[in-house]
Formats: structure tokens, sequence, C-alpha cells
């Protein structure tokens, strides 16, 4: 969440809640379906449908939809088991669902208001009928379900209606929780002064309801399967790159579409977040295409992106966006055009800065005003975990470059340069407010499990957090960011 001041700069205090996709382990055809789904439950963050909500956050009791005494008392753990969460929650949210379908009243009017809404109904039925089909049919996958289901036929969808309706009523009646308490939550943060920011992943799920119901957006064979995947090549964070095995775009059909699809999900991002990061921005740019059937990315080859023809159908559909670029990574001249001819402000991440020279684009003294710095993304080490593990080289750049010994609090000393930062936003992850090691990192790239479950344990209440607190506070004054 972000708080602005007088002359437009911000820092966002981070304790992040949104996921990446992972490329599953080995070809598409089973076992990879296999290591999505396992992912999906390990975390609770990937949707079947890119708009939908995610119910694991809603709020039991509203409209006394369920009783005090069918929840249990919250958990003081620092990390999240999102399986025991789902267990415990989507029976008892199933009922509240059920509840509000069979209800009559103002809450019921406004859930029919929901559904008939076009911007929200040009992606709800689609994820509802899929959820539906997922629930029912035992498949790894869209691609096993039979012909007439996985191609859409009109008669084959009705008949999923007739027999589904009563799930794919309370989908809905989910998905319109979530968007009523979210709301609320976002205007009361607006009240506050408080911004919410968004991310977004690039690319979307094979098995997702995106697909399913939009085949022709996508580089599928004839049979509906994947023949290239995205990925990226080596980099800092992998030897062999990084195969995320998520289905590519055709964007060439998409143009010829006019980029419908992103205008409604853009659109959506808009109506939950007041910006939002865009993750992998380099792909509209240039895209790594890699065959489904590789082990490793480092085989696939480059391919030209929509470009800016992307942005300015979103312009006209949409209107004004705010994003942020993820310009890390393999950035070339044509990525830097694309996000300056936008206006979109890209990233610098201090961990980054200390291993090569002076023009390192990642130093403070480097840094642009219409950037947004991070000590550390969700994809780095903490800087407690980073120092701990830094090259005594690299060391000695920090401590020859920041005011500060070795025996300072290296966490802290990072935080304040970034805050100093000419550039408008700053974002310090909560775990580096708090100077955790690595044990409170939040994603390791190319892994499946133990990742995005880490959170602030209920016990570390607010005032316990008072000199911390304090300290922030006196520095986002320093440097006028309050």
């Amino acid at each position: 969440m972000g708080i602005g001041s007088r002359n437009g700069t911000r820092a966002i205090v981070e304790e992040p809640v949104s996921c990446s996709i992972r490329r599953p382990s080995e070809d598409l055809t089973g076992s990879a379906i296999l290591e999505t789904r396992r992912f999906v439950s390990s975390t609770g963050f990937m949707m079947l449908a890119a708009p939908s909500g995610r119910f694991f956050l809603l709020f039991l009791q509203e409209g006394r939809l369920m009783k005090r005494g069918h929840l249990t008392p919250a958990s003081d753990a620092d990390s999240v088991n999102f399986s025991t969460v789902a267990d415990l929650k989507d029976p008892l949210i199933a009922k509240a669902a059920e509840r509000l379908v069979l209800s009559e009243g103002e809450l019921k009017s406004q859930l029919e208001a929901f559904h008939r809404d076009p911007n929200i109904s040009s992606w709800l039925e689609d994820a509802a009928y899929f959820a539906a089909i997922d629930n029912s049919i035992n498949a790894f996958s869209w691609y096993e379900w039979p012909e007439p289901i996985k191609n859409r036929h009109l008669a084959a969808l009705e008949n999923i209606y007739q027999s589904k309706k009563d799930f794919i009523d309370n989908f809905i009646a989910q998905q319109f929780l979530f968007q009523r308490q979210w709301q609320k939550v976002r205007s009361y943060a607006q009240m506050k002064g408080i911004s919410i920011m968004g991310d977004m992943p690039i690319y979307v799920g094979y098995h997702s309801a995106d697909v399913w119901a939009n085949k022709k957006h996508f580089l599928l064979n004839r049979n509906g399967f994947p023949h290239l995947v995205s990925g990226v090549p080596p980099d800092a964070f992998s030897a062999t790159g990084q195969l995320w095995g998520s289905p590519l775009y055709d964007w060439k059909a998409m143009e010829r579409d006019g980029f419908s699809w992103w205008i409604r999900r853009i659109r959506r991002a808009q109506d939950l977040y007041d910006e939002f990061r865009i993750d992998h921005f380099r792909g509209f740019a240039g895209f790594w295409a890699v065959p489904s059937e590789a082990k490793v990315a480092m085989v696939g080859r480059w391919k030209v992106g929509p470009g800016k023809s992307l942005f300015d159908a979103i312009s006209r559909g949409v209107g004004k966006i705010n994003i942020i670029a993820e310009d890390l990574g393999v950035i070339t001249k044509d990525v830097v055009q694309l996000r300056k001819s936008i206006g979109a402000p890209g990233m610098a991440v201090l961990q980054f800065g200390f291993g090569s020279d002076a023009d390192n684009p990642h130093l403070p003294h480097n840094h642009e005003r219409n950037q947004v710095v991070y000590t550390g993304t969700h994809d780095n080490d903490t800087i407690q975990g980073w120092w701990d593990v830094l090259k005594q080289e690299e060391k000695s750049n920090v401590l020859n470059y920041l005011p500060i010994t070795e025996e300072d609090h290296i966490s802290w000393a990072l935080i304040q340069s970034a805050l100093s930062s000419v550039a408008k936003t700053a974002i310090i992850p909560m775990q580096d407010v708090l100077g955790l090691g690595n044990s409170a990192r939040m994603n390791i790239p190319a892994t499946q499990f133990g990742n995005w479950s880490w959170r602030l344990p209920s016990s570390t209440s607010f005032d316990k957090l008072e000199p911390e607190a304090m300290k922030l506070r006196n520095m986002l004054s320093m440097y006028g960011r309050l």
C-alpha cells in the first residue's frame, strides 16, 4: 500500500500477496499439469481465470451469511499452509454463498446487478463454467475434457448449465462477495490517502478459463495444445533460464481482434487497483518462445511482441492506465523505448547495484524520477539474507558507497538509500523493515513449492512494532515521502 506526499513522491511498505506463473516440470502432456495443480493448491493464488478473486480472502461474517461459531481461531504462524486454509474455508465460503443465493433483499439484488454488469459478465460466466466442469471431470486439464465441452459446443454448455446450475450460481456469488469486500477495503484505503498497488503476471496458465474460452488468442496447435511455451533465457536467477511453461499469445490474432482480451483484462485490473505492476514487461517488445517438449529454457528463441500497438488499443478502450513496468532481466533498447513511449515507470533494485561499476542503473545516483526503487523484490533474498551470503568484494562496494560500517543494520541502510532516491516511488518489503533473514523470503524463482507463504504473525501487533514504525516515519518525513 502506498502513501502519497505533497510533492508526488511516496513509499510503499509491501507485504506481497501476488503470484507469477511457474513452469511445471517435464513435458506438458500430463505430469506438467499435475505439477501446476500442486502449485496452485500449495499457494492459493493462481486463479482459474485471470480476473477472478481469491476466495481465501473473504470475511465470512458479512451480511450474517456465516455465524461466528462456525469459524476457528486465527493461526499465529509466520507462514501460511494454503492447503489447510482451503480445507477449512472452502466449505464455509460455499455455505455462505449458498445462503446468499437463496436469500432475498438488498444483498441479493446487488448480486444480480453484479452478474449483469457487462464488464463483469465478460469473464465471469466463462470462469464459472470452467470451474463447474473442472470440479466434475477428473482430468489433468481441459485438453482431456470430452470433445464437445473442450471445444465449447453450445449444446454441451447448455447441458453443463442445467446440470451444474447450483455450482455455477455459488461460484458467481463467491465472486460477488469478493468484489464487494475488496471494494470496501479499497474505499477505506482511499479515505486514508492510501493507494493499492496490484501485480499482474504477463501470462496466464494453460489450465484456465482464459485459454479454454479464448483458444484463438493463444499459440495452440489444431488439437488445442501449446507448441511453444513461455520462459526467459539464462540470467542472474538461473544458468539455464526459466521455463515457465505458460501458453504464449498469438499477438497477430489478438491485434486483428482489436486486443479485446487485453482490454478486458486491464479494465478489470483498473477496477481492483489504483495502479499495478505488469510482470515481465519486456515480453511486450520481444518474448522468449520455447518448444513445448524442451526440458530447459535455453533452447528457446526471441520473437517480436505487439509493441506500442497493444497499449494504443488499451488506451482507446480503457483510457489512462497507471502501470509499473517490470523491466528487469535481459533489457534491450526496444524494451526501453516501449516503456518510455507509454510513460510507464521502470524498476531499480538496490541489491543489483553493487556488483559492477558506477554506471550500474540500480545504484541510487543513476535513478530516474519516473522510476520505482525496491530494496529487493519478491524474487530476491531479504536484505539481511542477501548480506549474509554476499561476496566480500560486493560487501566492500556497499560499505564504500553507503555511509555505514559492518556493525550497522544493513536493512535500514538500504531502506534509507531507497527512500532518499530521486525515484518517485520506493517499495520496502515488510521483511526488510523487520530485518528478517532468508527464512522470510517470499519467492525463489524456478521453484514450485514453499513460496508465497510468509506472513506477519498476528502476535506481532502494530504496537509492538512502534520502534520500527517511528524510525520509518522519520525517514519518510526526512525525504518528503509523507
